[in-house]
Parts: C-alpha cells; sequence; structure tokens
C-alpha cells in the first residue's frame, strides 16, 4: 500500500475511520472523500503531514464523485443509511450513488474497487434496505467488473449503533424487547476486523471481482444479545417477546423522530436471519481471525453501569 492513491468515499463514518487508519498505517496516500470535509479534519491525524486529506464529494452528484476518484489507484465506497431522510433515500445511496462511483472509478482508470453492502442483501427482499444493497452490488459489477464486493454482518465496536443502542436502553427502560420473539440469528464482526480485511483485499489480486462475507466467529440469537447487553452493562431488565406485528406498530411510530429509534424497514430486515452464507469467502480466507465478542464488548459496554455496579447481571424473562 505504500505510496498508494486511495479514495475512500464515506471515510468518515463509523468503518471508514478504522480503514483510514489502517491505509494510512500501510503508507497509503489517503482521500477522505465524503460530503462534509470539516467532518472528516480529526482523521488527518492518522497519518503523517498531508497523507490524509479530507475532499468534498457527494455520492449523489456524479462530477464530485469523477473528481473524487481522479487519480486514484485504489477506491473504497463504505457509503450506506440506517435509515432514509430527504434526499438520502436508499435508492439514491446504495443503488444510484453505488453505481455512479463505479462509473467514475472505471471511467478514471482506477485498478481496484472494493464496494461495501450487507450480509442480507437480496433483491426480493422485503426490506427496501437490502433490496437497494442488492440492486447496488449488481450495478457496481456492472460498471466494475473487477469490483470486489464486502457483505458484512452487523458491526461491533466502541462507536457503534447496535450493541451501544441496547446499552443506552438498559439504562432507562425495565424492559427490553424481543423483537420477533428473540430468535433472529445474527454474527456480529468487529469494526477493525472489517477494515483489516479490507486492506488485505486491495492486497491481493486474486481477491478482484469476487464477493467476500464478513462476519464473526459466533452465531448468537436475538435473545442472546439482549442476554450480553445486560451481562455486560450489570443491568437487571424484564426481556419481553414482542411480536413482529407489534414491533412494526411500534417503528412506525418511531421512524418519524430526528434520529429514528427503530423503523419499519429495520423491523423487516430483522425478520431472516444475518449470518455468512455456508462455504462463502470470508476474513478467514484472508488471513484474519475474527475477533470475538466478548473481547471487545465489556471495554465500552462499561458505560452503561451504575457506579459501582458489578458485571454480569441477568434477564428476568417475561412474556409478551
Amino acid at each position: 500500500m505504500r505510496d498508494r492513491r486511495v479514495t475512500v468515499f464515506g471515510g468518515s463514518g463509523f468503518v471508514g475511520r478504522y480503514l483510514v487508519r489502517r491505509l494510512a498505517a500501510a503508507g497509503a496516500r489517503v482521500d477522505v472523500a465524503v460530503r462534509d470535509p470539516e467532518r472528516a479534519l480529526p482523521l488527518k491525524t492518522m497519518g503523517a503531514v498531508g497523507q490524509i486529506a479530507p475532499v468534498a464529494a457527494n455520492i449523489r452528484n456524479a462530477d464530485s464523485v469523477a473528481r473524487a476518484v481522479e487519480g486514484a489507484d485504489t477506491v473504497f465506497n463504505l457509503v450506506g443509511l440506517l435509515y432514509e431522510g430527504g434526499a438520502q433515500t436508499f435508492q439514491a445511496v446504495h443503488a444510484s450513488g453505488a453505481e455512479a462511483v463505479a462509473r467514475a472509478a472505471s471511467a478514471a482508470g482506477v485498478r481496484r474497487l472494493v464496494h461495501m453492502s450487507a450480509l442480507g442483501a437480496a433483491a426480493e427482499s422485503s426490506a427496501a434496505y437490502a433490496k437497494t444493497k442488492a440492486a447496488g452490488e449488481a450495478a457496481v459489477t456492472a460498471a466494475f467488473a473487477d469490483a470486489t464486493v464486502v457483505r458484512a454482518s452487523v458491526v461491533f465496536g466502541a462507536e457503534d449503533s447496535f450493541f451501544n443502542l441496547f446499552g443506552g436502553l438498559a439504562r432507562i427502560s425495565p424492559v427490553l424487547p424481543l423483537i420477533g420473539g428473540g430468535e433472529t440469528r445474527l454474527q456480529p464482526v468487529y469494526v477493525d476486523d472489517v477494515a483489516a480485511g479490507m486492506v488485505a483485499l486491495v492486497n491481493d489480486l486474486s481477491t478482484a471481482g469476487r464477493t467476500y462475507e464478513f462476519a464473526g466467529p459466533r452465531i448468537y440469537s436475538f435473545r442472546d444479545v439482549m442476554d450480553i447487553v445486560l451481562r455486560e452493562s450489570g443491568r437487571r431488565r424484564l426481556l419481553v417477546p414482542v411480536p413482529f406485528w407489534a414491533t412494526k406498530v411500534m417503528a412506525y411510530f418511531l421512524q418519524y423522530w430526528p434520529r429514528p429509534l427503530l423503523t419499519v424497514d429495520q423491523v423487516r430486515l430483522l425478520q431472516a436471519d444475518n449470518v455468512a452464507t455456508p462455504g462463502s469467502l470470508g476474513l478467514t480466507d484472508l488471513g484474519i481471525v475474527p475477533t470475538p465478542v466478548d473481547d471487545v464488548l465489556p471495554s465500552y459496554m462499561k458505560r452503561y453501569r451504575r457506579a459501582g455496579a458489578s458485571h454480569g447481571s441477568e434477564s428476568i424473562n417475561g412474556t409478551a
């Protein structure tokens, strides 16, 4: 990676910050392509003077995308949405925006393109998130045949929006919901493993044109996840099974908050397991041993414990 010029779309986001740090450590010159370059200014301290440069780019604007990839050897597209708002729709970002990046990269003669998608991406999905992720994959590979696609499971780490969400709820609510009964299966993957895997992909030319599924070493049910949250936050809370239909009703109102806690589309996603496909290429094929949740979670879930609270509280099972 030394002296290679790399453009990272969405580099100021959760996964992006870890990727930029690893790219800089490997000696790459990194352009962080974001809508608001000021938000990416703190990333400059991750490298030497002039090594990391925030640049203005919006993947909904083809001209700005073309400028951002000009002169780049490698391009990463990490841009994604958890919920829609205004012009930032799943179709505009996951599908049309992804296609714009791939087309611009191809036209600019970029050597490697890595596109971040998600486990569960499927054209037949009832969730718009998963459906547009699948559309984005198809558009990217059509425009840039050698693109490498990364489908990641739920990504966890100190700044995640998954374990932190439920940790925050456990701090203020006496009840935690087991959405759909808590049976949906998840395979959380550590954010720095995702970043390391992406760097490994561009260092190995044989990965071009392939799809990799990044997932952690263990599969958990949603109920397991809630038990872990309570254990690590030192809280004792009632776990109440809530059927999907009832959760959708609640999500219908919650999704109109400025920063929605839950949307109807996210409930639809939770109706399907989010685990790696048996036999798929993954982190271990890149020489990376996935990090267990238990190795990382205690370091940041402790913020949700009461002062002096002991580690290892248990849930109280309830019924809907």
